[in-house]
């Protein structure tokens, strides 16, 4: 719903009840590929970057280094088309399913996360101890 004197969108009461902010009010927003379920990025989102997302069908971030929201693939032309967007169990945390064009990574990356894999083991569920 847009602000009657702004005409910005405000985001409804009811989803902003829901959120639990960090001290700078914002939530982390994980950002995944709708259909094949590839974690793309992660960013942030304040009160009016949210409201923005769900009602202009593109992707927006509140960027903390700029102090500034910004629409992902405004200057680079790699858009997120908003395909859904769901709140996890403490509202701490949203996830944005979106149609990615071109890169996610401001590195020019798919992904965000195809740089810098760390050395991990990695178990079977008949690995797990009992009681993990």
């Amino acid at each position: 719903m847009p602000d009657p004197t702004t005409g910005q969108p405000v985001l409804d009461p009811a989803i902003a009840a829901q959120l639990k902010r960090d001290p700078a009010g914002l939530v982390a927003a994980v950002v995944q590929q709708h259909d094949t379920g590839e974690v793309l990025m992660v960013g942030w989102m304040d009160d009016e970057a949210l409201a923005r997302t769900l009602t202009e069908g593109r992707v927006t971030f509140w960027s903390r280094s700029r102090q500034e929201l910004w629409r992902k693939g405004d200057t680079s032309g790699h858009v997120q088309w908003v395909r859904s967007v769901a709140l996890d169990c403490d509202g701490d945390a949203l996830l944005v399913r979106v149609d990615q064009v071109g890169a996610a990574c401001h590195t020019g990356d798919r992904t965000c996360f195809d740089a810098r894999p760390l050395p991990a083991v990695v178990t079977t569920p008949s690995e797990v101890p009992t009681g993990a």
